[in-house]
């Protein structure tokens, strides 16, 4: 399986914890559409005998674009790749975005899957996160949108400064009730060079405290587990038959490309990533060059990428593949590694494969980390 992400550096407004690229100035956005399509040509032959699975729109907010803006990248993708005939198209979208109007201009597209940025039910939540949408739009958007569209994911947050937990149990429920078939769920971050943290550090908004945002981690596993919600990766969960396509082949090591300013790819054996800034995206695509840096990863690099996705996710990591693909002292060494996790039960060892336990799932990208091995100019 591939993929090809697609970022949208646009936004109508800057939420507080946000640091991904975006910029709030439209005024290029004809212009970096232009310049995805020629970067989408650009890049062609790096899939020329491989199958596009999954297209995703991601930023950003994708949802600002207009209806011939999407078929334009969509069409670039399908000119010059060779895509399957049912592929997952993710359009990720913003409540206040999602009029009735929009939902039907979506619904004329080859879109067929709604990433929606609720993040909470709750006016005061939105309010501190400075989001666009209010809390009738974000209920009223899901409803409206599941006349278009069967295949809903919605991300909520949690972790907010002043969430109760009664709060965030009513957030998950009313995801429940509205049958949201996906849920993605992350913990609140405060990030370097964002509002929230400046806010944070004047004592403007309350710290975020751990322990709570591991409480409501807990609540949310309950609630999806006991309405038949799989847990397949830490912050995703899915009913039967809607597992994100695109987010199991990150989690699994698949290769995708990623098209726009800050966007990033994988094959396997490099990683790259395109400039954060618009206007040197844009010159460098009209010049017909790629504003890429790549790195070649080694043999440890891949390793410690393994470990991170695998244990994030049901598949967990597989011992036989560590010895296959990295080499015998690799699963030597992830053992040794592992012995204190599986010992305090944050661990646990099914025949070949290592998961996570539930008391380990909060703190799986810290336990993955002390299974990193050091890259000492391993090829």
């Amino acid at each position: 399986m591939s993929g090809i992400y697609i970022h949208i550096p646009f936004c109508k407004q800057a939420c507080h914890y946000c640091d991904f690229h975006f910029s709030t100035n439209m005024k290029y956005k004809d212009d970096i559409v232009a310049a995805l399509c020629e970067e989408i040509r650009l890049r062609k032959n790096e899939y020329e005998t491989t199958t596009v699975q999954t297209i995703y729109f991601g930023g950003g907010t994708p949802s600002v674009l207009e209806l011939d803006q999407i078929n334009k990248i969509i069409d670039a993708v399908y000119e010059h790749y060779q895509v399957t005939e049912d592929p997952e198209i993710t359009l990720e979208a913003n409540p206040d975005d999602l009029t009735r109007e929009k939902l039907e201009q979506l619904n004329e597209t080859p879109i067929n899957r709604l990433s929606i940025g609720i993040q909470s039910f709750f006016e005061e939540d939105l309010k501190l996160m400075n989001r666009a949408h209010n809390a009738q739009e974000a209920l009223s958007c899901i409803v409206q949108a599941q006349t278009y569209f069967d295949n809903i994911s919605i991300d909520l947050i949690y972790g907010i400064p002043g969430m109760s937990t009664d709060r965030w149990r009513e957030n998950i429920y009313k995801a429940i009730d509205l049958k949201i078939p996906h849920i993605s769920s992350y913990a609140l971050t405060v990030e370097d060079n964002t509002a929230l943290k400046s806010f944070i550090e004047k004592g403007l908004i309350p710290k975020v405290d751990d322990e709570l945002a591991q409480e409501h981690f807990h609540i949310l596993l309950d609630a999806m587990q006991l309405h038949s919600y799989s847990n397949y990766e830490f912050s995703n969960f899915g009913k039967e038959g809607y597992f994100s396509q695109n987010n199991t082949a990150y989690w699994t090591g698949k290769s995708y490309i990623g098209i726009g300013p800050s966007a990033h790819s994988f094959d396997g054996k490099r990683r790259g990533w395109n400039i954060n800034n618009n206007v040197k995206y844009l010159k460098a695509i009209q010049a017909g060059e790629l504003p890429m840096e790549v790195e070649e990863l080694t043999t440890v690099d891949r390793y410690n990428e393994y470990i991170m996705t695998g244990l994030r996710t049901i598949y967990g990591v597989s011992l036989e593949k560590i010895e296959n693909d990295y080499g015998a002292h690799f699963k030597t060494y992830v053992l040794d590694q592992a012995a204190e996790y599986l010992k305090d039960h944050l661990l646990y060892l099914d025949g070949d494969q290592l998961f996570v336990t539930r008391k380990g799932k909060f703190l799986s990208d810290g336990i993955a980390s002390e299974l990193f091995m050091l890259n000492l100019n391993s090829d």
